[in-house]
């Protein structure tokens, strides 16, 4: 029996491990071994605890408490953690999700102390490099022995870096093995969308009715920590709360929530207090997110996850960043990218809205990409 070590920070990684944890409990038991390591970079409860518990994953085996603080700081902390848990329990391989500080502390770790890493969601690119997680992700693709991608794109975006697609040999750090997978959030949203449908209650508590409302995020500090975006991003909400006829439901992140005194104007901010059609709401749970999701009739995000999850459930999405490593639905029509621009965020959302020659192609594959994976960890370490 191989043992992983799995490594988790941030609310998306809680997420994505579910599909991986469900299938080694469902399918690979006899053969995969998995120890989970969360290393508190999401410290508040309702964006971190609350989900082990609806995902009915696992508990962490280990538990770093990180906390806030600077990248460096927060990298540090992670770095020191988890070298020591790693030399304790000498597994087999790391695997880590994605993009964030946890994602680049666990390959740097694991690489430094000869273990092979294992990146879930490779080969994801903004060609952004003022993005961290864009350096955290270029990074980690690097350090990497097992590298699975979701998109075709990715595919792409690794052969123009240099990565081979030869997987003749055995997978090693000087011979990485690169494979289109499909993506585990799809597989995740297929099997929580039924789940959801039984558990969650959320519309009818906030009062809402299917396509009667657009479900937006903000959180990422490229908007939230720039005053002229935030004036932007928010007045061009209320501009479509009003206009439309149509409720914007915002499940406020923290981080925004902390930031919106400070860089909002104060009519700007009595104008969302006193607007009808701006609904805020504490963080909600995946279960709730997933029918908020469902139901809504657009989502507006700075999100990576909600867009492609805006594109699994079939929702128009306007895209609060200047790219995004989803081109994807972009390039088929199902998204447009506004930034944080007033003009750009309503026009684009009316696009969308006068829009009905969607299309929605499998990019995403077929509900299986988990178990792709850990038959290729099987088979390759």
């Amino acid at each position: 029996m191989k043992k992983i070590i799995t490594i988790v920070g941030a609310r998306p990684q809680i997420i994505k491990s579910s599909a991986i944890s469900r299938a080694i409990s469902t399918h690979f038991k006899d053969e995969l071994k998995e120890v989970i390591v969360h290393t508190g970079q999401h410290y508040d409860e309702n964006m971190s605890h609350v989900f082990f518990e609806e995902m009915a994953i696992p508990f962490p085996d280990y538990n770093l408490n990180v906390g806030s603080g600077s990248h460096g700081k927060q990298t540090a902390k992670m770095l020191e953690g988890l070298e020591e848990i790693f030399q304790k329990e000498e597994p087999a391989a790391v695997l880590v999700y994605g993009d964030t500080n946890s994602t680049v502390a666990g390959a740097l770790a694991a690489i430094k102390i000869f273990i092979p890493v294992i990146h879930v969601e490779a080969g994801l690119r903004s060609y952004n490099k003022a993005m961290p997680e864009e350096v955290n992700r270029i990074a980690c693709d690097h350090m990497s022995t097992l590298l699975f991608t979701p998109t075709l794109s990715g595919i792409t975006n690794l052969k123009k870096e240099g990565f081979s697609m030869d997987t003749s040999e055995r997978a090693s750090v000087n011979q990485p093995h690169v494979y289109h997978c499909g993506d585990i959030m799809y597989d995740n949203s297929l099997h929580f969308s039924y789940v959801s449908e039984e558990k969650s209650t959320i519309l009818n508590e906030l009062g809402l009715a299917a396509d009667q409302f657009v479900l937006c995020t903000v959180h990422r500090d490229s908007n939230t920590d720039i005053k002229e975006n935030m004036e932007q991003i928010f007045s061009a909400l209320l501009a479509i709360g009003e206009n439309s006829g149509l409720k914007i439901v915002l499940p406020l992140h923290p981080r925004t929530k902390h930031k919106m005194k400070d860089q909002l104007s104060d009519e700007l901010y009595k104008s969302i207090e006193e607007s009808e059609d701006l609904l805020i709401i504490p963080p909600a749970g995946f279960l709730d997110i997933i029918a908020l999701e469902k139901n809504a009739r657009m989502i507006v995000t700075d999100s990576g996850g909600l867009q492609k999850e805006s594109y699994f459930f079939q929702k128009p999405c306007v895209i609060l960043r200047p790219q995004t490593e989803w081109v994807e639905i972009v390039e088929n029509g199902n998204a447009l990218l506004a930034d944080a621009d007033y003009d750009r965020i309503v026009d684009g959302f009316n696009q969308l809205l006068m829009k009905d020659d969607y299309t929605y192609p499998t990019y995403y594959g077929d509900g299986k990409a988990a178990e792709f994976i850990c038959q290729k960890i099987i088979d390759q370490l």
